[in-house]
Protein backbone atom coordinates (compact mmCIF):
# COMPACT_ATOMS: atom_id res chain seq x y z
CA UNK A 1 0.00 0.00 0.00
CA UNK A 2 1.12 3.00 -0.86
CA UNK A 3 1.59 5.82 1.78
CA UNK A 4 -1.19 7.96 0.75
CA UNK A 5 -4.67 6.20 1.85
CA UNK A 6 -6.99 8.20 -0.83
CA UNK A 7 -10.11 5.70 -0.77
CA UNK A 8 -13.33 6.67 -2.44
CA UNK A 9 -16.72 5.18 -0.61
CA UNK A 10 -20.03 6.11 -1.04
CA UNK A 11 -21.83 8.71 0.63
CA UNK A 12 -22.85 8.49 4.23
CA UNK A 13 -26.74 7.16 3.60
CA UNK A 14 -25.51 5.14 -0.11
CA UNK A 15 -25.91 1.51 2.16
CA UNK A 16 -24.78 -1.21 0.24
CA UNK A 17 -23.66 -4.74 1.08
CA UNK A 18 -20.45 -4.02 -0.86
CA UNK A 19 -19.57 -1.04 1.11
CA UNK A 20 -19.87 -2.69 4.64
CA UNK A 21 -16.66 -3.10 6.28
CA UNK A 22 -16.85 -6.73 8.05
CA UNK A 23 -14.49 -6.94 11.05
CA UNK A 24 -13.90 -9.44 13.98
CA UNK A 25 -15.99 -6.12 16.14
CA UNK A 26 -19.31 -6.56 13.50
CA UNK A 27 -18.68 -10.29 11.57
CA UNK A 28 -21.41 -11.99 13.88
CA UNK A 29 -23.97 -9.51 13.33
CA UNK A 30 -23.34 -9.30 9.84
CA UNK A 31 -23.26 -13.53 8.81
CA UNK A 32 -26.97 -13.50 10.91
CA UNK A 33 -28.25 -10.63 8.76
CA UNK A 34 -26.89 -12.26 5.60
CA UNK A 35 -28.13 -15.36 6.24
CA UNK A 36 -31.89 -14.44 5.80
CA UNK A 37 -33.86 -16.10 5.10
CA UNK A 38 -32.95 -18.63 7.18
CA UNK A 39 -32.47 -17.26 10.70
CA UNK A 40 -32.62 -19.17 13.99
CA UNK A 41 -35.22 -17.36 15.18
CA UNK A 42 -37.21 -14.51 13.41
CA UNK A 43 -36.44 -11.68 15.83
CA UNK A 44 -33.10 -10.31 16.42
CA UNK A 45 -32.09 -7.55 18.40
CA UNK A 46 -28.78 -5.64 16.94
CA UNK A 47 -27.14 -3.68 19.65
CA UNK A 48 -24.01 -0.92 19.64
CA UNK A 49 -22.87 2.54 19.83
CA UNK A 50 -23.60 5.15 17.58
CA UNK A 51 -21.66 4.77 14.08
CA UNK A 52 -21.31 1.31 14.58
CA UNK A 53 -23.25 0.31 11.33
CA UNK A 54 -26.56 -1.24 12.72
CA UNK A 55 -28.29 0.95 10.40
CA UNK A 56 -26.34 -0.86 7.34
CA UNK A 57 -27.01 -3.64 8.72
CA UNK A 58 -30.43 -3.22 8.77
CA UNK A 59 -30.22 -1.89 5.25
CA UNK A 60 -29.28 -4.96 4.05
CA UNK A 61 -31.85 -6.41 5.14
CA UNK A 62 -34.33 -4.01 3.87
CA UNK A 63 -32.50 -5.06 0.37
CA UNK A 64 -33.55 -8.78 1.00
CA UNK A 65 -37.42 -8.84 1.25
CA UNK A 66 -40.54 -6.27 1.60
CA UNK A 67 -39.86 -4.13 5.00
CA UNK A 68 -41.25 -1.51 7.09
CA UNK A 69 -38.60 0.36 8.49
CA UNK A 70 -39.32 2.69 11.51
CA UNK A 71 -37.61 4.62 14.57
CA UNK A 72 -38.99 3.90 17.70
CA UNK A 73 -39.94 7.34 18.11
CA UNK A 74 -42.35 7.04 15.43
CA UNK A 75 -44.20 4.12 16.53
CA UNK A 76 -47.78 4.19 16.66
CA UNK A 77 -50.96 2.52 15.84
CA UNK A 78 -50.78 2.76 12.15
CA UNK A 79 -47.40 0.62 12.29
CA UNK A 80 -49.46 -2.36 13.10
CA UNK A 81 -51.09 -2.31 10.02
CA UNK A 82 -48.35 -0.93 7.72
CA UNK A 83 -46.67 -4.45 9.37
CA UNK A 84 -49.36 -6.68 8.34
CA UNK A 85 -48.36 -5.74 4.59
CA UNK A 86 -44.48 -6.49 4.83
CA UNK A 87 -42.14 -9.26 5.37
CA UNK A 88 -40.34 -7.95 8.11
CA UNK A 89 -40.04 -4.87 10.29
CA UNK A 90 -37.04 -2.78 10.92
CA UNK A 91 -37.17 -0.77 14.62
CA UNK A 92 -34.65 1.87 14.94
CA UNK A 93 -33.09 3.08 18.13
CA UNK A 94 -34.83 1.12 20.48
CA UNK A 95 -34.64 2.57 24.03
CA UNK A 96 -36.61 2.23 27.73
CA UNK A 97 -39.65 4.73 25.90
CA UNK A 98 -41.04 3.11 23.89
CA UNK A 99 -45.20 1.97 24.12
CA UNK A 100 -44.39 -1.17 25.90
CA UNK A 101 -48.37 -2.36 24.89
CA UNK A 102 -47.88 -1.16 21.78
CA UNK A 103 -44.23 -3.14 21.31
CA UNK A 104 -45.86 -6.08 22.76
CA UNK A 105 -48.77 -6.11 19.79
CA UNK A 106 -46.21 -5.75 17.65
CA UNK A 107 -44.34 -8.52 18.41
CA UNK A 108 -47.34 -10.79 19.01
CA UNK A 109 -48.18 -10.36 14.96
CA UNK A 110 -45.04 -10.84 14.26
CA UNK A 111 -44.68 -13.87 15.56
CA UNK A 112 -48.45 -15.24 14.90
CA UNK A 113 -48.14 -14.49 11.11
CA UNK A 114 -44.19 -15.67 10.98
CA UNK A 115 -42.96 -12.26 10.24
CA UNK A 116 -39.29 -10.71 10.57
CA UNK A 117 -38.24 -8.32 13.35
CA UNK A 118 -34.94 -6.75 13.50
CA UNK A 119 -34.75 -4.33 16.39
CA UNK A 120 -31.37 -2.00 16.61
CA UNK A 121 -30.58 -0.27 19.71
CA UNK A 122 -27.28 1.17 21.51
CA UNK A 123 -27.90 -1.37 24.33
CA UNK A 124 -29.24 -4.92 24.81
CA UNK A 125 -32.45 -4.39 24.78
CA UNK A 126 -32.90 -7.20 27.87
CA UNK A 127 -31.13 -4.49 29.54
CA UNK A 128 -34.38 -2.48 29.40
CA UNK A 129 -36.21 -2.20 32.66
CA UNK A 130 -39.64 -2.60 30.92
CA UNK A 131 -42.33 -3.06 33.25
CA UNK A 132 -44.41 -5.47 31.01
CA UNK A 133 -43.14 -8.67 32.32
CA UNK A 134 -44.94 -10.51 28.87
CA UNK A 135 -42.84 -8.54 27.09
CA UNK A 136 -39.51 -9.37 28.72
CA UNK A 137 -40.62 -12.82 28.24
CA UNK A 138 -40.67 -12.25 24.66
CA UNK A 139 -37.45 -9.87 24.77
CA UNK A 140 -35.40 -13.16 26.23
CA UNK A 141 -36.58 -15.07 24.26
CA UNK A 142 -35.00 -13.56 20.69
CA UNK A 143 -31.76 -13.45 19.95
CA UNK A 144 -29.53 -10.62 20.87
CA UNK A 145 -26.28 -9.74 18.77
CA UNK A 146 -23.91 -7.11 20.13
CA UNK A 147 -21.33 -4.96 17.96
CA UNK A 148 -17.83 -5.13 19.60
CA UNK A 149 -15.57 -2.03 19.56
CA UNK A 150 -14.03 -1.42 16.92
CA UNK A 151 -10.54 -3.09 16.05
CA UNK A 152 -7.56 -0.94 14.51
CA UNK A 153 -7.70 -2.42 11.38
CA UNK A 154 -11.63 -1.19 11.24
CA UNK A 155 -10.51 2.28 13.10
CA UNK A 156 -8.65 3.04 10.22
CA UNK A 157 -11.05 2.20 7.64
CA UNK A 158 -13.68 4.43 8.88
CA UNK A 159 -11.00 7.32 9.24
CA UNK A 160 -10.33 6.97 6.05
CA UNK A 161 -12.94 6.80 4.68
CA UNK A 162 -14.61 10.18 6.56
CA UNK A 163 -11.29 12.18 5.14
CA UNK A 164 -12.42 10.73 2.10
CA UNK A 165 -15.50 11.88 1.90
CA UNK A 166 -14.42 15.24 3.13
CA UNK A 167 -11.52 15.29 -0.06
CA UNK A 168 -8.84 15.32 2.53
CA UNK A 169 -5.50 13.17 1.73
CA UNK A 170 -3.61 11.47 4.41
CA UNK A 171 -0.72 9.76 5.05
CA UNK A 172 -0.72 6.27 6.93
CA UNK A 173 0.92 7.51 9.58
CA UNK A 174 -1.17 10.00 10.72
CA UNK A 175 -3.90 7.59 10.78
CA UNK A 176 -1.89 5.11 13.01
CA UNK A 177 -1.07 8.30 14.98
CA UNK A 178 -4.83 9.73 15.50
CA UNK A 179 -5.45 5.32 16.46
CA UNK A 180 -3.24 5.38 19.33
CA UNK A 181 -4.46 8.37 20.81
CA UNK A 182 -8.21 8.54 20.46
CA UNK A 183 -10.84 7.00 22.81
CA UNK A 184 -11.91 3.13 21.01
CA UNK A 185 -15.39 4.38 20.31
CA UNK A 186 -17.12 5.59 17.19
CA UNK A 187 -18.65 8.26 18.52
CA UNK A 188 -15.12 9.88 19.45
CA UNK A 189 -14.09 9.11 16.02
CA UNK A 190 -17.14 10.93 14.50
CA UNK A 191 -16.65 13.52 17.21
CA UNK A 192 -12.90 14.12 16.34
CA UNK A 193 -13.55 14.45 12.46
CA UNK A 194 -16.26 16.93 12.70
CA UNK A 195 -14.06 19.18 15.19
CA UNK A 196 -10.85 18.42 13.07
CA UNK A 197 -12.73 19.61 9.95
CA UNK A 198 -14.18 22.81 11.48
CA UNK A 199 -11.24 23.83 13.45
CA UNK A 200 -9.10 23.65 10.51
CA UNK A 201 -11.62 25.48 8.24
CA UNK A 202 -12.03 28.14 11.27
CA UNK A 203 -8.05 28.58 11.48
CA UNK A 204 -7.55 28.17 7.54
CA UNK A 205 -4.76 26.00 8.69
CA UNK A 206 -3.99 22.73 5.81
CA UNK A 207 -4.12 19.22 6.86
CA UNK A 208 -1.10 18.54 8.98
CA UNK A 209 0.33 16.55 12.38
CA UNK A 210 -0.27 19.54 13.98
CA UNK A 211 -3.59 20.24 13.23
CA UNK A 212 -4.56 16.35 14.92
CA UNK A 213 -2.60 17.16 17.63
CA UNK A 214 -4.37 20.61 18.86
CA UNK A 215 -7.66 18.81 17.99
CA UNK A 216 -7.11 15.52 19.64
CA UNK A 217 -6.32 17.73 22.44
CA UNK A 218 -10.01 19.35 22.31
CA UNK A 219 -11.68 16.30 22.57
Amino acid sequence: MSDQLILKFPSQNAYKKEDFYVSSSNQEAYNFINSWPKWVKRIINIFGPPGSGKSHLASLLKNKTTCLQINSSELGEKTITDFKTKEALIIENLDEYIPEKLLFSIWNIALQDNKYFLITSRKPMNSYKFQLRDLMSRINSSIIIGIKLPSDELLSVILAKNFSDKQIKVEKKHIEYIIKRIDRSYEKISQFILTLDKYSLKKGSPFSLKLIKEVLKMI
